[in-house]
């Protein structure tokens, strides 16, 4: 049966089984992803954000609904990876102001967080898009304020299901509002990822039976740099240990009963009989019940319960704060720097190419795995810069850059939106240092317009997009904004997607060739494509990046 209000502990379980419920659906939501390329990543993204919340979650010591805003705030904001992450830990961000100074959530406060976490989120993105997570997120925030004014006394059940069945509509609408989505036959993956959080808290509110054990290993923060397993994993909390003395007959049978008990609601169970006393030992997540079973046979002593999460969490703090006092002394030991560089990274010819322009830190990421907010706040820490550039060299890093920009406050953040590799190389390399970092930004932002970008990679699934039939397989040319060319081979593809980038103006053009393909393979399309331009030097460099065969650059 489900309660009207929500106290922080129910609010708890509902975060907790939303998170569980969209990490079951991540694959699924994956394939939602427009274009059919090997890193659709939006369910990974949003389960990774969810779940770096979920991990503080879980192991609160105590749970009030302030320690709990603040566990999901900080949990998803650090942990954001991805566009779609990063405007989920705003929605998040947006939802806890409305509810932590609450005791208990009624239908007008939920409302009110709806709202306020929508208007949170559409603010933290330059430009939004209707279509997307966002669109979805306010016709739910619309109708919980609808269904308010037209019934103030709505019950809790109803609000919540009439919401997410009005969510459910708008995701069907996305559609309708985003061609692209049209032509791919889907709705947007967010947008679907958000709605399956709603209905995973929804189950728990109803009493629906659910995991809330948070298994996932992706580790975030210091504290789980130490290598150690996350509290988070420890699946029965409390310690619990009494004598029971007995006042009843406890026979063989009886005792396999109790044990039979307590293996139903723990683990790690020792039971030992003793002369009219009974030993026990169980871990367990409610410590109460074994004690009322036990109290059915006698009365009892010795009694003790450890919060084992708490103990192993003081352990995690006690490291991440060793590590951070390494990490200070690492960055400290490098020669302070008036300006620092951050790359994000991939492949090791890449990488080494920010090195020799120099960039003070790369963070290995990219389509195939998005860096996260903390892994942005862990690379700014290691820079020993008062200003500091990062380069986030993919459209679905920037917002994450940006969020790490504004939680870092002693040092000056300076976030280039480069979307692409040839274009963090461009803003390296018209770094200049007699200028101020302000009109080193200006020049870097300025240049990075005038390149244009193709990466070949294969596709995943069969489908129809921007008037071009796509069967699983193909190689396909993608451009800063579109598929430009779609073939059978790698070499024509490359050609063929060059060709459609070049134009009166073009200089040069730069081949970043893959850890798939051959030097021989990559020198042989870089003569075909100086037989084709003339006027354009071409120039070939080893990036070893995984997924795509080749990055090329035009300008």
């Amino acid at each position: 049966m489900s309660t009207n209000n929500i106290d922080a502990e129910l609010c708890a379980k509902m975060f907790l089984a939303g998170a569980k419920n969209l990490e079951s659906k991540k694959e699924w939501i994956n394939e939602l992803n427009v274009f059919p390329v090997p890193d659709g990543d939006t369910g990974t993204n949003m389960t990774l954000t969810i779940m770096s919340a979920a991990k503080e979650v879980a192991v609160l010591p105590g749970i009030s609904m302030e320690a709990l805003a603040k566990a999901m705030s900080s949990g998803s904001l650090r942990g954001a990876r991805g566009n779609s992450g990063v405007i989920l830990s705003q929605l998040f961000r947006g939802f806890c102001k409305g509810i932590r100074e609450e005791k208990e959530l009624t239908v007008d406060i939920l409302a009110a967080a709806f709202q306020k976490a929508v208007e949170t989120a559409y603010k933290a993105v330059m430009k939004p898009k209707e279509g997307t997570i966002l669109t979805v997120a306010r016709g739910a925030a619309d109708k919980a304020q609808e269904l308010l004014e037209e019934d103030p006394d709505i019950g809790m059940e109803r609000f919540i299901g009439e919401v997410i069945a009005c969510a459910d509509e708008v995701l069907a609408r996305t559609p309708d509002m985003l061609p692209v989505l049209k032509e791919a036959g889907v709705v947007d993956s967010g947008g679907q990822g958000l709605v399956q959080i709603l209905k995973g808290a929804y189950d728990a509110y109803l009493g629906k039976e659910v995991d809330y054990t948070i298994e996932t290993a992706e580790t975030a923060g210091a504290a789980s740099q130490a290598g150690t397993q996350a509290a988070a994993d420890i699946k029965f909390g409390y310690c619990t240990e009494f004598i029971i003395m007995l006042e009843k007959d406890y026979t063989s049978e009886t005792e396999l009963q109790f044990k039979g008990f307590l293996e139903s609601i723990g683990d790690s169970i020792v039971v030992v009989s003793d002369d009219g006393i009974v030993k026990v030992h169980v871990h367990t997540n409610d410590p109460g019940l074994a004690i009322q079973r036990a109290l059915t046979y006698g009365s009892l002593t010795r009694m003790k319960i450890d919060n084992m999460r708490e103990e192993h969490q003081e352990r995690l703090i006690k490291e991440a704060d060793k590590i951070a006092a390494q990490q200070k002394e690492q960055t400290m030991q490098m020669p302070k720097k008036d300006v620092g560089f951050i790359s994000v990274s991939i492949g090791e010819g890449i990488g080494r190419i920010f090195k020799d322009l120099g960039a003070d830190y790369l963070i290995e990421g990219g389509q195939t795995m998005n860096p996260s907010t903390e892994d942005m706040l862990n690379a700014i820490d290691r820079v020993n810069a008062d200003t500091i550039f990062i380069l986030p060299n993919n459209k679905n890093i920037i917002l994450a850059a940006n969020q790490a920009q504004a939680l870092t406050k002693d040092k000056k953040i300076i976030v280039v939106p480069t979307k692409t590799i040839p274009q963090g190389v461009t803003a390296m390399i018209n770094y200049v240092p007699e200028k101020t970092p302000e009109e080193n930004e200006a020049v870097m932002k300025d240049e990075i317009k005038h390149v244009k970008t193709g990466q070949l990679t294969y596709a995943v699934r069969d489908t129809h997009i921007e008037d071009k039939d796509i069967h699983e397989g193909d190689i396909m040319g993608v451009g800063d904004k579109s598929i430009l060319a779609v073939g059978t081979e790698i070499k024509d593809t490359a050609l063929e997607t060059v060709k459609l980038m070049v134009d009166e103006d073009s200089e040069l053009i730069s081949i970043y060739y893959g850890e798939d393909v051959k030097e021989e393979d990559a020198g042989v399309l870089a003569e075909e494509l100086e037989a084709l331009f003339p006027d354009c030097d071409v120039e070939v460099n080893p990036g070893g990046q995984p997924i795509y065969y080749y990055i090329i650059s035009v300008k």
